[in-house]
């Protein structure tokens, strides 16, 4: 057995194991004492720049509207303006997006019987959790984060969690190795591969008008090191805003020269087409300086830079009608494997740990490190198998998000089980 499969079985059978007797503290025995269902208040949907954090929400909805259709679920964002708010309700006609005043989160507080913070690259709601904490003693869990060793602040949080699930095997290996104590630790995909916002029209209006045939293309994300925050947000540079801007300059050709060589193959070798897409804002210029410009002529004429932004539900119906993805990013590839669509990750240090959840869900072979010279000269004929094989690809791609599916599927299973225990103690 591999070594990935190894740690793919040693994770799905833990997680298998401890989900449901850690669930079964979670949700106080009041919550159907008078008839009523459950009621869970969802603290997440971090920012609307980046289509990744968006895609954190609807995928744990969606899991929540599927397992646990009875739960009354309330959203706790931080953004949801530039149309999400609009996209999520019209998807998840049931939802409450919580007035956000001192009035309003107190009132949500008081309303709400479990608080569940959603996917994300930390406990990025650890102020929240620690208000809920402090002030209604109800219970909590994290769902599918990226975690260093926790901090003194962030530990207790951890260890008070009636669950906690990391999205890649080195935040669990960092967290156990703390000691966290919660009733359970274990690997938990994040939720964005569960994601299933569409917009079908949208998506085919643009392929047709681009000449992007179904199956005959690939989306090939660029990224920087350092997200330019100021440019996205139109602020003055910091300090620190200059040295991340010069280290991206430093790195952005060593960065995107891999990814215009599997351009470049997948064009000259077959006859599909590429499509440069945005994950956030700033993206769709990194894409035009650093991907689509320096490329020859005669590949140029195959190759479709996407000039605009947009939110997940139209970025998912296009990935689902490529043939797959090239990414410096990671929640695309996420988005494109929920639908059953291969996709490669090419990662380095200061994107933290996320990448490894490739390997975990059986990706292994689809994950470069872009510090890594050996891993530059690989990514390119990645890409072109995927091109020519895409039966093959599809097929990896199904069985990946199938075991993240599995997991999902388990802890809300035992979730439910809680729900369902509670409603007969109560009657």
């Amino acid at each position: 057995m591999s070594d990935i499969m190894e740690r793919r079985t040693f994770l799905g059978a833990a997680a298998g194991a401890g989900l449901a007797a850690a669930l079964q503290a979670a949700l106080p025995t009041s919550a159907h004492a008078a008839g009523r269902a459950p009621r869970i208040l969802l603290r997440s949907s971090w920012q609307t720049v980046n289509i990744g954090d968006v895609a954190h929400t609807p995928g744990i909805l969606a899991l929540l509207e599927k397992h646990l259709p009875q739960a009354e679920v309330q959203l706790w964002p931080s953004s949801v303006g530039n149309g999400v708010k609009e996209m999520l309700t019209a998807r998840f006609p049931r939802l409450r997006v919580i007035d956000r005043s001192p009035a309003g989160v107190r009132a949500a507080l008081e309303h709400n019987d479990f608080l569940l913070h959603g996917s994300g690259p930390m406990l990025l709601g650890i102020e929240e959790v620690d208000r809920w904490r402090r002030e209604t003693g109800k219970p909590y869990g994290v769902y599918g984060i990226t975690q260093g060793t926790p901090d003194r602040r962030t530990l207790p949080l951890l260890n008070g969690a009636s669950f906690v699930y990391l999205r890649d095997s080195v935040s669990l290996a960092a967290v156990r190795a703390a000691g966290v104590s919660a009733p359970i630790v274990e690997f938990g995909p994040d939720a964005a591969f569960a994601t299933d916002l569409r917009d079908d029209a949208a998506a085919d209006a643009y392929l047709r008008d681009h000449g992007l045939a179904e199956g005959k293309f690939l989306c090939v994300l660029g990224r920087l090191r350092k997200t330019p925050y100021w440019e996205i947000y139109g602020r003055e540079m910091t300090e620190q805003d200059k040295i991340d801007h010069a280290y991206n300059e430093r790195m952005k050709e060593h960065d995107h020269a891999p990814l215009r060589k599997a351009i470049t193959e997948a064009v000259r070798k077959t006859d599909m087409k590429v499509l440069l897409c945005p994950e956030d804002e700033s993206q769709v210029e990194v894409n035009r300086e650093n991907l689509y410009a320096p490329l020859p002529a005669d590949v140029k004429e195959r190759v479709v830079l996407r000039r605009t932004f947009w939110l997940p539900s139209e970025a998912v119906s296009t990935y689902a009608r490529s043939a797959g993805l090239v990414s410096n990013e990671m929640h695309s590839p996420i988005l494109a494997v929920g639908h059953d669509v291969p996709a490669i990750v090419c990662r380095w240090k200061e994107q933290t740990s996320k990448g490894f959840m490739w390997a975990d869900i059986g990706l292994g072979d689809w994950l470069f490190d872009m510090d890594d010279s050996d891993d530059l000269h690989r990514i390119a004929p990645a890409a072109l198998w995927i091109a020519k094989n895409p039966a093959s690809a599809k097929a990896r791609a199904r069985r990946a998000r199938k075991y993240a599916a599995n997991l999902h599927r388990q802890s809300m299973v035992g979730l439910k089980q809680q729900l369902d225990r509670t409603r007969r103690s109560s009657s």
